[in-house]
């Protein structure tokens, strides 16, 4: 008597873990300056610190923003996690062209994620 397998009916699905099923916009815009005074102000002042302390917010170790590509990285995470729209060229685009404005949109997100 030979093996007969069993046919698949029906396939496995993804399951939802309470994340939306659709994607949002970032709560303030890449230029939104006056959203956060404060977050702008450290932003212009002292762009390093605040990428420690974006670095902190998101889980990460303060010395993660030194390595190079870091903030691209954590950047798509939180857009990822958060379920913001966007892709990673847009990320890169954002912290090549602007990168004290893309930390401070990242740390007025990380502020108030809901």
């Amino acid at each position: 008597m030979a093996f007969q397998p069993c046919p698949v009916v029906t396939q496995p699905t993804a399951t939802s873990r309470c994340y939306p099923s659709s994607f949002r916009d970032w709560k303030s815009g890449l230029l939104d300056c006056n959203a956060d005074k404060a977050i702008c102000a450290c932003g212009v002042c002292v762009p390093c610190i605040l990428a420690c302390k974006v670095a902190v917010d998101y889980g990460e170790c303060c010395c993660v923003p030194l390595l190079p590509g870091a903030l691209i990285a954590m950047r798509t995470g939180l857009r990822e996690q958060l379920r913001i729209q966007g892709c990673v060229c847009c990320d890169w685009v954002a912290f090549c062209c602007c990168c004290p404005c893309a930390l401070c949109q990242m740390a007025r997100e990380l502020k108030s994620p809901c």
